[in-house]
């Protein structure tokens, strides 16, 4: 994987996945572990899931 610089991961980060943000901060923490890369990362990654399971707790929440 190419190296991610802050002009890329601007460029890219609203347009990926939760998977595919997952990957990029464990392929930065396996790697170079850049504090303020993985601190981005980890931020968008953790707005994503919130996001994901805030839809999957209201479905079990409305009502027939």
């Amino acid at each position: 994987m190419t190296r991610l610089n802050w002009r890329s991961l601007n460029a890219q980060l609203t347009t990926l996945s939760e998977d595919e943000v997952l990957a990029l901060l464990n392929n930065e923490r396996e790697g170079e572990k850049r504090i303020s890369m993985l601190q981005r990362l980890h931020q968008r990654y953790t707005i994503l899931r919130a996001a994901r399971e805030r839809v999957e707790i209201l479905k079990g929440a409305v009502r027939p």
